[in-house]
């Protein structure tokens, strides 16, 4: 059994904390001074616990525009990949973009994780890039027709 909590840095910075330097410091080699940033202040920060609430993934829902949410820093332990928790993360975010009144969801995604996107809607919305030396691509899921 697993569950998602969603809250601000305060209460969820440990838990996210932990998630994201296993994947991205100690896992994909990215700088400390390039993973932590002020955006995890003002973001909502969704983390997924087992039941002994033990940190497996997380992820976290900026507000760059009053229409626009965009998903970033999603990771899932390696030992948990493969058992749908990425996929809760990203939907409980969707869901919550959607309640809060968002047109369109963002994210920058690492190129090995694009059809993981894809797969839930997200559809390429620019040329790639390179953060930290991985390559990107911005991906857009509109939630409203226009």
């Amino acid at each position: 059994m697993t569950y998602i909590e969603i809250g601000e840095w305060a209460l969820m910075q440990n838990a996210a904390q932990a998630v994201r330097t296993a994947v991205f410091v100690h896992e994909q080699g990215i700088t400390p001074a390039d993973e932590w940033d002020a955006d995890d202040a003002t973001a909502l920060h969704a983390v997924l616990f087992d039941v002994n609430g033990q940190a497996l993934g997380n992820a976290r829902l900026l507000q760059p525009s009053a229409t626009v949410a965009k998903v970033g820093r999603m990771a899932v332990l390696k030992d948990a990949r493969g058992k749908g928790y990425g996929a809760r993360l990203l939907q409980a975010l969707i869901r919550y973009a959607r309640q809060r009144g968002h047109k369109e969801v963002r994210l920058s995604a690492q190129r090995t994780a694009e059809g993981f996107y894809a797969a839930y809607g997200f559809v390429v919305a620019g040329e790639p890039f390179d953060e930290v030396g991985i390559p990107h691509v911005e991906m857009c899921l509109m939630l409203v027709k226009t």
